[in-house]
């Protein structure tokens, strides 16, 4: 190969100069063509292959090669072919006796050229994309995974993520409510993947139809939806981006928090410091571009959307209702009536009607009992017996004075007494525990151990007035004397003499 500086001699020679490309082959000694070729070019272009090289070896097992890299492309990542693997199968199923190089030499240069190559997008205002991603937190002393939820507005580079217990539609709704409360108003239009929450069925002609939760949603807020090509999570580049940046960032060390609220304020304060800072190669910050994203959005509807799974169940003989593989009591009133079921990510509410019948804590395990015991008290009260073997009331912590009233209780009526301890804690279902516990203490201290006497003193206190116990009920008490006032008595009072 010539150096560039014999290349420039030679057009020089031949453009500037005038002379003819035979003089200069003479000049300088070089043949015609070489001359010719360094006219077409102003440096030398290098050695140029035509047509590939001969593979005499392994030029009829290339289609084998082929076969197996296309196999690859479904295959799982850990499990596909390297150019060692496919070298020892040619060798071992083809009998190839040529050497491993040539191999490794074609499997790079045909998986270079089979990489998928894409088009850089731009990203107007107003316009977002959601996804969920996993790590692993400490959550009140509990080890658990999380799932992400991250909301990224592509123009801008501004987020929002929260974190729930559970990739679930609830945790999809709340998670589009919040992150809508967080940027003051309602996208455009969102990009999704494919999932289940969104997404009941792909049609043929690729169309999607929607789960009922989702299109309550879209309905409610009226943004457009929009889907990325199955398994193809590069269409939805930028949160996809923010998931690994959040967990990277965010959630990096492992998160340790008494709550998911409390982490939950912390991730918020986190997003909204981020916009200060700039993202790529951008020159403004994130919230100076915000700026143009939230003037795009829509504003936000004028009646709150509940995000809440929701689903109609049957009340069993025991007074429970089943909801993602866990049962929850409800009053015994409504045992065999059909009932709905909304359930929130902290909570679960069921109603009867319009009518909320029982509200319980939202438990994430499997095969759990939540009761209310208060659920429980009426259907007690018919069946005393069943008092000390009551599940809903085995883990009840009740304070200590009304346990002493039941003590109390039997020990003088037996039986009896048993029923009137469950009737006083009926009163629960009235007033505060903590008045019901109140009014005991002070009917113990009085002698007066009813039912009777702690249901009118819960309601003097609620009343804030003084108790009227008609003291002819409680006959065990000891007897008030009261001594008739006497005019002489008055009168030693007066001058100051004994009475």
């Amino acid at each position: 190969m010539f150096a560039v500086e014999i290349y420039a001699a030679v057009r020089q020679f031949v453009f500037i100069e005038g002379k003819s490309r035979r003089e200069a082959a003479r000049a300088f000694g070089l043949s015609r063509d070489t001359i010719a070729k360094m006219c077409r070019f102003s440096a030398p272009p290098g050695y140029v292959r035509t047509k590939d090289p001969p593979r005499p070896k392994l030029g009829p097992l290339v289609p084998v090669i082929d076969a197996i890299l296309e196999a690859d492309r479904t295959a799982p990542a850990k499990q596909r072919h390297t150019a060692k693997r496919i070298f020892q199968r040619l060798r071992d199923e083809h009998g190839f006796d040529g050497g491993y190089t040539v191999v490794k030499d074609y499997v790079r240069l045909k998986r270079a050229r089979s990489r998928e190559v894409f088009i850089p997008l731009t990203h107007p205002p107003g316009h977002a994309q959601v996804d969920f991603g996993e790590c692993w937190g400490v959550i009140g002393g509990v080890r658990m995974k999380l799932h992400i939820f991250c909301f990224d507005l592509p123009h801008s580079d501004a987020s929002f993520v929260k974190v729930y217990p559970a990739e679930t539609t609830e945790a999809f709704l709340d998670g589009h409510v919040s992150a809508f409360a967080f940027f003051g108003g309602v996208p455009l239009s969102i990009l999704y993947d494919n999932t289940k929450i969104a997404v009941a069925r792909i049609l043929g002609d690729g169309r999607r139809q929607r789960t009922r939760a989702f299109t309550e949603l879209v309905s409610h807020y009226l943004f457009k939806d929009r889907f990325g090509r199955p398994g193809k999570g590069n269409d939805k580049g930028k949160v996809e981006g923010l998931v690994k940046y959040a967990r990277a960032n965010f959630l990096t060390p492992v998160p340790h928090a008494a709550s998911f609220e409390a982490l939950n304020h912390r991730l918020e304060e986190r997003c909204r410091a981020r916009q200060n800072e700039r993202a790529g190669r951008n020159e403004q910050a994130i919230g100076e571009r915000l700026v143009a994203d939230q003037e795009a959005l829509r504003d936000l509807p004028t009646t709150p959307f509940e995000p809440c799974d929701k689903c109609a169940a049957r009340v069993s003989s025991i007074s429970l209702v089943r909801y993602r593989t866990n049962d929850y009591s409800v009053p015994t009133a409504f045992a065999f009536q059909t009932v709905l079921v909304k359930g929130f990510v902290d909570r679960v509410s069921i109603f009867c009607g319009a009518q909320e019948i029982a509200r319980h804590v939202r438990v994430y395990d499997r095969g759990q009992f939540v009761f209310d015991p208060k659920h429980y008290l009426s259907l007690l009260e018919r069946k005393p017996g069943a008092l000390d073997q009551a599940a809903p009331l085995r883990n009840w912590p009740l304070p200590e004075p009304l346990q002493h009233l039941r003590r109390l209780l039997e020990a003088r009526m037996g039986n009896r007494g048993k029923r009137e301890f469950i009737q006083a804690l009926r009163l629960i279902e009235v007033f505060p525990e903590a008045i019901v516990a109140a009014a005991a203490t002070d009917a113990i201290r009085l002698g007066a151990v009813s039912f009777d006497a702690v249901k009118q003193l819960a309601t003097a206190r609620v009343e804030r007035r003084p108790a009227c116990l008609d003291l002819s009920v409680y006959p065990y008490l000891p007897s008030p004397t009261v001594k008739t006032t006497s005019a002489a008595d008055y009168a030693a009072l007066v001058s100051g003499g004994p009475a």
